[in-house]
């Protein structure tokens, strides 16, 4: 997994370091895990939210709390998502497992 310094991230989105530290405290969904050293470590889905919240702010004109409540609501149905492919994921896995039992037993009877 990509992990990137506050510099990094910095120079990849043109957003300062100063703005991303205050989005950190109004965005639940960007706090990055910070190093045994104490600097910041960010992950890829932080800078995809980073860009997100900058595309928002910057090109919708939203509010940085308007642009922190459309993520945290984009957020939400993301997980809500990943739930639902998750059932079907194991709702497929439970098929599979029927039919090669079935195809065994078709075997078996033969």
């Amino acid at each position: 997994m990509a992990q990137f310094t506050i510099g990094q991230i910095e120079k990849l989105t043109g957003v300062k370091a100063h703005v991303l530290r205050y989005w950190e405290e109004v965005v639940p969904a960007i706090a990055p895990q910070k190093s045994n050293s104490g600097r910041r470590v960010y992950t890829q889905r932080h800078l995809d939210i980073i860009l997100r919240m900058k595309y928002l702010i910057q090109k919708k004109g939203l509010s940085i709390e308007n642009a922190r409540n459309r993520i945290i609501a984009e957020s939400a149905k993301f997980s809500e998502n990943a739930a639902s492919l998750e059932q079907i994921h194991s709702i497929r896995k439970s098929l599979s497992e029927l039919y090669l039992k079935l195809q065994e037993t078709k075997l078996n009877e033969k």
